[in-house]
């Protein structure tokens, strides 16, 4: 584990991009990860879909969950994500 991902414990977000379609990552500081997104430097997917809009967090509190949850979200039709997000 890297010492700055060290007791911070590990976020499974959500974006809307510009096209209405939903992101879904994992990070371990997501003020941070936000940034790079926006700048179009995070992933290849958020880049060409700017703007994007964080619509659902939830916190998790390590790696292994974090990406099984991840994984279980992406699983989810539209339809649930979007049900997920309202009633968050």
């Amino acid at each position: 584990m890297r010492s700055s991902a060290k007791g911070r414990g590990w976020t499974v977000y959500m974006l809307r991009c510009g096209d209405r379609s939903l992101y879904t990552g994992i990070t371990t500081d997501l003020p941070k990860r936000l940034v790079r997104h926006r700048a179009g430097t995070a992933s290849a997917y958020t880049s060409a879909r700017r703007p994007v809009r964080l619509v659902y967090e939830e916190r998790q509190p390590d790696r292994s969950t974090a990406l099984r949850r991840e994984a279980a979200l992406r699983r989810l039709s539209r339809a649930e994500k979007l049900a997920l997000i309202r009633g968050a």
